[in-house]
């Protein structure tokens, strides 16, 4: 239905149709419609701005962790094992809040090659470890985790040895990252409206469609 009207809409202007790479001739056409058609509000300084002072999480660098763990194989498959692992992995803990060697438990237990060294992972950051361990372990403060972050493997001891916060980033830095995100979002907005004013104008075999009633937000 929506091809129709797009059809009808094409039929009724003069459109001078370009065909990129990889596009079909109708897909073409549609996207000539839609460039010819809409208008997009400029998105200025001011409105970057206020998104990046709006949002500064989402320009902030990911923090730096130096970590230790001790892994407690489990089957993901397997609750009963995995339950049985994860209190094993609640026993260390408190051996290790008693204060036994770290190290000594890590070559002991851990299922993890990083055993070989007492159970260091180095320094990690966002992307480095597998997403169900990372959200958790970049989260935690410095010392022993007093519960084990469970991951697809199993149950991680972790004991967080230094924590390097993250910093926000400049705007002019990710301005142009902020335009490109609120085009976007501004181009699909204007084409959804697009959309409905056709419909809501539209007549196919003589029926009325309901649409939109609104012009474009310019």
């Amino acid at each position: 239905m929506l091809q129709e009207i797009l059809k009808q809409r094409t039929a009724e202007i003069d459109l001078d149709v370009t065909v990129q790479d990889a596009e079909t001739l109708e897909e073409a056409t549609v996207r000539c419609l839609l460039e010819h058609e809409i208008n997009t509000p400029v998105i200025g300084d001011f409105e970057l701005e206020t998104f990046y002072n709006s949002n500064p999480r989402s320009f902030t660098t990911p923090p730096l962790v130096s970590a230790k763990h001790i892994l407690i194989a489990a089957d993901p498959e397997d609750d009963l094992e995995r339950s049985a692992q994860r209190d094993i992995a609640l026993n260390l803990i408190l051996q290790l809040q008693a204060g036994a060697d770290f190290s000594a438990l890590a070559m002991e237990y851990s299922a993890c090659p990083s055993k070989e060294q007492q159970g260091s992972l180095g320094q990690l950051s966002k992307g480095q470890t597998v997403p169900e361990f990372e959200r958790q372990l970049l989260r935690l403060p410095l010392g022993l985790a007093e519960q084990p972050i469970e991951s697809r493997y199993g149950y991680h001891i972790v004991l967080v040895e230094q924590r390097v916060e993250g910093e926000l980033l400049p705007f002019h830095r990710v301005k142009e990252r902020i335009a490109a995100q609120l085009g976007q979002r501004v181009w699909q907005k204007s084409v959804t409206q697009y959309l409905q004013m056709l419909v809501g104008e539209a007549t196919i075999e003589g029926i009325r469609l309901q649409g939109a009633a609104s012009p474009l937000v310019q």
